[in-house]
């Protein structure tokens, strides 16, 4: 890319055509701040960049990532977040709002990528100092507010498998409760007995509480 040049692209395949040696070019820091780990939609897109990489493997390289609540909302995804971080990565879990994601390499370039739409997800990589540099000063005071990835696991956050956000939907959709337990194939009973255990889990007293807690925590809905 030529100096202080914004440049858009449509697709992840375009993104790496036009922009992924740019991964590879690394040479001391790579940031990224993301709400989910969903950004790269396509598994060769992930390949592709995971190749592109440097090793990082140097004392004097830094890889950052900093993400929101909803990034571990599963055991796979927590994880993959554990065997990144074990690879010398540094990993925090952040509540303020977060892009889709934004990437920072070598306070010198900067990708944010936008909302997905049925033609592709649209990506503006830039190498405008002034916007690298503004991004990157946001980027570390979110990051110093965060709370590490292992700290975040072992604190009273609570982390509901794939039947707590199922029935965490349900209560969000306004159903009574025996639609809501028809809905799922579940029991009258069985479904109060999950709803209790729900709002245990997020330490609510009432089901409008859990509703308003799972959103403090960032728990998809």
């Amino acid at each position: 890319m030529r100096k202080e040049q914004v440049l858009s692209v449509r697709g992840d395949a375009e993104l790496i055509a036009r922009a992924g040696h740019l991964f590879e070019s690394a040479q001391t820091e790579f940031l990224c701040a993301a709400r989910d780990l969903k950004t790269w939609s396509q598994p060769q897109a992930r390949a592709a960049i995971r190749n592109r990489m440097r090793a990082t493997d140097s004392s004097s390289f830094t890889s950052r990532k900093l993400l929101s609540p909803v990034a571990l909302a599963d055991e796979e995804a927590r994880a993959h977040l554990q065997m990144v971080q074990s690879k010398g990565a540094a990993v925090r879990i952040s509540s303020s709002p977060m892009p889709h994601e934004t990437i920072l390499i070598d306070k010198r370039v900067m990708i944010l990528a936008g909302q997905h739409t049925p033609t592709g997800r649209e990506y503006t990589v830039t190498t405008s100092q002034n916007l690298v540099d503004g991004v990157h000063s946001l980027f570390q005071a979110i990051w110093d507010a965060a709370t590490d990835l292992n700290t975040y696991l072992h604190s009273n956050a609570p982390h509901l498998d794939a039947d707590g956000r199922v029935i965490l939907q349900t209560l969000a959709s306004g159903l009574t409760d025996a639609s809501a337990a028809k809905r799922l194939g579940l029991s009258l009973r069985t479904y109060r007995r999950r709803v209790a255990d729900l709002m245990a889990k997020l330490e609510a007293d009432s089901r409008f509480q859990a509703g308003l807690r799972a959103g403090e925590l960032g728990i998809p809905r």
